[in-house]
């Protein structure tokens, strides 16, 4: 992998990071499910008039939509609304690795090498670190609901990777297709008519959630899935995937410089638990294949025989 490429995925790998910043601001003036609604209605609609509609089937074009982007956003909002950290939520959210190789192994019978064994045990325990340190801190239920966005986020990894579509990113386009509807109607339903309409009334929050909408659609969602879709295209999944494990650190230091929060020992200690869990899965051994000496030696060239002197002239 070039150090450009590298340099690449670093780039959305800090895009990502700093989404979460956006989604606090945006958070600030809208309900979590009218937001997550939001979000994506700005991309479908352009989509659906646009983007031709990726050749897969519809069972997975569903399932990516419903895991990736309902489920992990509508749970993920959630929970950073009704208190998780802003930065820890981006840790928590990569509870989705070892979620994707679970689902892959129970539903789809994939082989787990012993080495994914091992970071997805390490990033568990990393998980009950931090899970545990917020029950103390009084915030274990945000936890869970963003660790079912992890879990939200699995169900659409593993939908995307058997739609098999010819043009990825048209697939993560039209994925955007499916929120929408669903997070409205939840919006309606629970967060009620009263609370969408105070949503777009003005206040001095609004300029900077409208701002932060526009970074997750465009930055976040568009600039970093597409980079990151360009990237899995002409490198294994095993190179560029690791490299989204600098999100949660993106996302941490971010929240402690701009938002003043801080980590305790305890968290910090799980966050480098799971980090490390889901590199070590996710690393590949590389082994050299060297060419075998030959066991028995090219034979010494045969000397040419000497050349008859029959019927040559006899010297006196």
């Amino acid at each position: 992998m070039p150090i450009s490429h590298r340099l690449l995925a670093v780039s959305v790998a800090v895009m990502w990071g700093l989404n979460f910043i956006a989604i606090h601001a945006s958070l600030e003036q809208f309900p979590p499910f009218l937001l997550a609604a939001l979000r994506f209605a700005v991309i479908a609609i352009p989509t659906i008039l646009l983007v031709p509609r990726p050749k897969v089937p519809v069972r997975w074009l569903l399932g990516y939509g419903l895991g990736f982007g309902t489920l992990q956003f509508l749970f993920l909002y959630w929970g950073m609304a009704v208190g998780m950290p802003t930065g820890l939520a981006s840790l928590v959210l990569q509870s989705s690795a070892p979620f994707t190789v679970l689902l892959g192994a129970t539903l789809f019978r994939e082989r787990v090498s012993p080495r994914q064994l091992v970071g997805l045990s390490v990033a568990t325990l990393g998980l009950a670190v931090v899970g545990w340190s917020q029950a103390q801190a009084a915030a274990f239920g945000p936890f869970l609901l963003v660790l079912a966005g992890g879990f939200g986020w699995a169900i659409g990894n593993v939908s995307s990777a058997r739609a098999k579509a010819p043009n990825p990113l048209h697939l993560t386009l039209w994925m955007s297709v499916v929120p929408p509807l669903p997070m409205l109607a939840l919006s309606l339903f629970i967060e009620g008519p009263d609370a969408i309409a105070r949503a777009f009334a003005p206040s001095p929050q609004m300029l900077p959630a409208l701002l932060g909408l526009a970074y997750t659609v465009l930055i976040g969602t568009l600039a970093g899935s597409g980079v990151w879709t360009w990237l899995m295209a002409r490198h294994p999944a095993g190179v560029v995937a690791p490299f989204s494990m600098l999100v949660p650190v993106v996302g941490l230091s971010a929240s402690a410089v701009l938002l003043g929060e801080q980590i305790e020992a305890t968290t910090a200690a799980g966050a480098g638990l799971v980090i490390a869990g889901v590199l070590w899965g996710a690393r590949r051994r590389v082994t050299t294949t060297r060419t075998p000496e030959p066991l028995i030696p090219s034979p010494t060239p045969t000397p040419a025989p000497p050349r008859s002197t029959a019927g040559a002239p006899r010297t006196r």
